[in-house]
């Protein structure tokens, strides 16, 4: 297992959680001391690691991103997590917003469409030791997970044109959803709050995604 060592690295998060979160308004406590923890570096390769806190996504290979702290950090205290959720993430990628959300939640699937991220994430995760309540599966996030489902909470880490119908389905009632939506390099960010038969929706922000391919999302 990964053993946390205190690096430069070290003073890189901390200044990141100071200047890029709290300072635009991220309050969630638990939140806050688990991106304070996770050593993101070790999530990248090692040409991008100096990156690492940048305030800006960072390439993981296969023409994906990891995201910027900040975007990455609204999304999770928009699903209001209290640490009893089962989570369905949409777009594993290397695998960090996955270890971000096991910290603060009880058991998380992510699904990543491409196999050689898949097993990256799959590879980050068991190293960093953040692979406890994490499962990563490949295949198409835009169709959900129906046999874990259903899911107190869903983080969709790319871009669609318009919210799948088989996630707000998959989706518990009192859950929340979180998705950007939009054009391929434009998107909203949408929190979507199922009540019942009902599902209430608010504009969170404006970001920019990689696209998500998929049955319910873009073609190639």
């Amino acid at each position: 297992m990964y053993q946390q060592r205190q690096t430069g690295f070290t003073a890189r998060r901390t200044h990141m959680v100071d200047k890029q979160l709290i300072a635009r308004g991220i309050r969630d406590a638990r939140l806050l001391a688990a991106i304070g923890l996770i050593p993101r570096e070790e999530f990248l390769h090692s040409e991008n690691r100096p990156r690492s806190y940048r305030d800006e996504p960072v390439p993981i290979g296969c023409g994906q991103t990891l995201s910027q702290p900040y975007m990455t950090a609204l999304m999770v205290e928009c699903l209001g997590l209290r640490g009893d959720e089962n989570v369905l993430e949409v777009g594993a990628g290397c695998g960090y917003h996955a270890a971000l959300l096991g910290c603060m939640a009880a058991s998380v699937v992510s699904i990543e469409l491409v196999p050689e991220l898949a097993e990256l994430a799959r590879e980050n995760l068991r190293r960093t030791g953040y692979s406890r309540n994490v499962t990563i599966v490949c295949g198409d996030g835009s169709a959900g997970w129906p046999e874990r489902a259903a899911f107190d909470a869903i983080s969709v880490a790319a871009g669609a044109p318009a919210v799948p119908q088989a996630l707000l389905d998959q989706l518990a009632d009192g859950g929340r959803l979180v998705i950007p939506v939009g054009q391929r390099k434009d998107q909203h960010l949408l929190l979507i709050e199922r009540q019942g038969g009902q599902y209430l929706t608010r504009t969170i922000t404006g970001c920019r995604f990689v696209p998500l391919l998929g049955a319910h999302g873009w073609s190639e």
